[in-house]
């Protein structure tokens, strides 16, 4: 019985931990406008995903810049194509907070800003600001 008892606890404690918060946006360019900043705020091991429809060769220029941070400031981005699953054609923590490129194909591409290392790991929060066009 002492051994069902823990299994039951252990049970409990896996569906009571908390979701990571997943937040999307839509990022609409004013009328005549071919960009826009976004701003935002997130914190641990939260990300933020914001949509954009494009055209095949059209070229996405994004820039993220920290605007506060009560920790290190460790936020990057992604860019996602099409369909997919979390595979990036963009990887921010790689290639940097400043990004030009060409896009493959037709469809709604995802800016996705998260944080790493001892921001994420020690539920910092970071604000910031994200500087979009498709030309």
């Amino acid at each position: 019985m002492k051994t069902g008892f823990s299994v039951i606890a252990v049970l409990s404690a896996m569906v009571s931990l908390p979701a990571f918060a997943q937040m999307t946006s839509d990022v609409q360019f004013e009328a005549g406008n071919f960009g826009t900043m976004i701003s935002g705020t997130i914190a641990g091991d939260e990300y933020f995903d914001y949509r954009l429809g494009a055209n095949a060769d059209q070229e996405l220029f994004v820039d993220l810049t920290v605007s506060d941070t009560n920790g290190n400031g460790t936020i990057y981005f992604n860019i996602l194509p099409p369909g997919s699953a979390g595979e990036a054609i963009y990887n921010g923590s790689i290639d940097g907070n400043t990004a030009r490129i060409n896009l493959p194909e037709s469809g709604d591409y995802t800016i996705r800003a998260y944080l790493m290392g001892n921001d994420r790991d020690t539920d910092k929060t970071v604000g910031y600001n994200i500087d979009v066009s498709i030309q």
